[in-house]
C-alpha cells in the first residue's frame, strides 16, 4: 500500500496535492501554522521531514506538539515542512526510508515507539541529521539506560523531566482528593510513560507526609501497575480507567496520548465527581471535551524545544547533545487549574510555588530515570 502525504507551504495553511510514498498511512488532515517571522532565512534547499508514531499528529498530544513545533520552524525558515504520519509500528522504517529518499536534512522522530526505526535509519544515513524526541537513543529501545549520549552520533534526543512536574500535579491531586485516594494508568511501562507516575506518586505521598494526610495512589506502586497495552483510545482505556476509578479514586492521571479519552469515558458512566489530570498538552485548550474533568495536565514544552532543533538545522546551527527539559529550564510545567480554580484551595498555588523552588534548588528531591 502506497502512502500520500501533504506539503506545507511556508504561512499558508493549505492542502496540496498528494505525493505518494511508499507505507502505510496518511499526512494529517489539518496543517497549524507558525508564528511567522524572524529566524535567518534558511537555504532554500533545506529539508525538514518529521514522521509521527502510530498515535499521529492529531493525536492533542506529543505527536501534535511536535509538528506544531516543526511547522512553526520550516515558516520561519522559509521552507516546505514535509510531514507524513504512521497507522502502526509497521509504518516507521518505512515512512523513515521514504523520507531519506525525498531528500530530508533533517528528520524528526516523534515519540519512543520509533527509537529503533530511528537508530537504524540514522546509521544507515551518517549525513542526515535526526531529532527523536522521548527516547535517549543509547542502549535499549525505551530510553532505560540514559547516560548522555546517543547510540548514533548523527541523533539530537530531546527529553523532558515529567517526574518533576508531575511530582507538582500529584501534589495538587493529595490536596484536592475527597476520597484520599488518587489513581493513575498508562499505556504501555516505558520508561517515558512510568516518569509521569512516578514523579505523581512522590508529589502525593511528599504531601501526605507534609500535611499528615492519608492518601493512597491507586494503580502504580513505583514497580508495578496499571497499563492498557498501547495507546490506542479504546475499550482497554476505558475498562483500566474503570477499574482504578472503581477503588473510589476521584483524582486520575492517564499517561498515553489518547488513552485519557478513555478516562473521560469512565468518569461520564460512573456519574462520580471526578477530576483528570491530563499529560503533555494542556488538554484543557487541546481538546475542549475535556474541560469540565480536566484539574490540570502535566506539560512538556515539545514544541518549542522541536522548533529550536529544527531552527538550529536549518541555520546550519545544530548540535546533537541531548536536550533535558526541567522545571529549571521550563521544558516542563503544570498547566492552570482553568474551571477547577475555585474548586482547589485557595493556598494551594502558593504551596504549589514553593515545592518548585524546592525541586529546583534540590532540597526536595524527585527521583526519575534521568537524574
Amino acid at each position: 500500500m502506497k502512502k500520500s502525504r501533504k506539503v506545507v507551504s511556508s504561512g499558508l495553511v493549505a492542502l496540496l496535492t498528494a505525493a505518494t510514498l511508499a507505507a502505510c498511512g496518511d499526512a494529517p488532515e489539518e496543517e497549524t501554522t507558525g508564528s511567522g517571522g524572524s529566524g535567518e532565512a534558511a537555504a532554500s534547499d533545506f529539508q525538514p521531514c518529521i514522521v509521527s508514531d502510530a498515535g499521529g499528529f492529531d493525536d492533542k498530544s506529543f505527536n501534535q506538539l511536535g509538528f506544531e513545533g516543526a511547522q512553526q520552524a520550516a515558516d520561519e525558515l522559509g521552507v516546505e515542512l514535509t510531514p507524513v504520519e504512521s497507522n502502526s509500528e509497521n509504518d516507521y522504517g518505512p515512512n523513515l526510508e521514504s523520507l531519506v529518499g525525498e531528500g530530508c536534512d533533517v528528520i524528526v522522530t516523534v515519540g519512543f515507539a520509533l527509537a529503533a526505526a530511528t537508530k537504524e535509519s540514522a546509521a544507515a544515513n551518517p549525513d542526515i541529521e535526526y531529532v527523536l524526541i522521548d527516547d535517549s537513543a543509547d542502549g535499549g529501545e525505551d530510553g532505560a539506560t540514559f547516560d548522555g549520549k546517543a547510540d548514533e552520533p548523527n541523533i539530537k534526543p530531546l527529553l523532558y523531566n515529567t517526574a518533576e512536574a508531575a511530582f507538582l500535579a500529584g501534589y495538587a491531586a493529595a490536596d484536592y482528593t475527597k476520597t484520599g485516594k488518587v489513581g493513575t494508568y498508562g499505556g504501555m511501562p516505558f520508561p517515558t510513560v512510568t516518569i509521569f507516575m512516578d514523579g505523581f506518586k512522590q508529589g502525593a505521598e511528599y504531601y501526605a507526609k507534609e500535611k499528615g494526610k492519608d492518601v493512597e495512589v491507586v494503580g502504580w506502586d513505583g514497580k508495578n501497575g496499571s497499563f492498557t497495552g498501547g495507546f490506542e483510545a479504546n475499550e482497554a482505556a476505558t475498562s483500566t480507567a474503570k477499574q482504578i476509578l472503581d477503588q473510589d479514586v476521584d483524582v486520575i492521571l492517564p499517561v498515553g496520548g489518547p488513552i485519557y479519552q478513555g478516562a473521560i469515558t469512565a468518569i461520564e458512566d460512573s456519574g462520580k465527581d471526578i477530576a483528570m489530570v491530563g499529560v503533555d498538552a494542556d488538554l484543557f485548550e487541546t481538546d475542549p471535551n475535556t474541560q469540565d474533568y480536566v484539574m490540570t495536565s502535566i506539560l512538556k514544552g515539545m514544541k518549542v524545544s522541536t522548533y529550536e532543533a529544527v531552527m538550529a538545522a536549518g541555520n546550519d546551527e545544530f548540535d546533537f547533545e541531548p536536550y533535558i527539559g526541567t522545571l529549571e529550564n521550563d521544558g516542563v510545567g503544570i498547566a492552570p487549574f482553568h474551571n477547577f480554580e475555585d474548586k482547589v484551595s485557595g493556598s494551594l498555588a502558593g504551596e504549589l510555588d514553593e515545592v518548585k523552588a524546592g525541586i529546583i534548588d534540590g532540597s526536595i528531591k524527585v527521583e526519575s530515570y534521568l537524574g
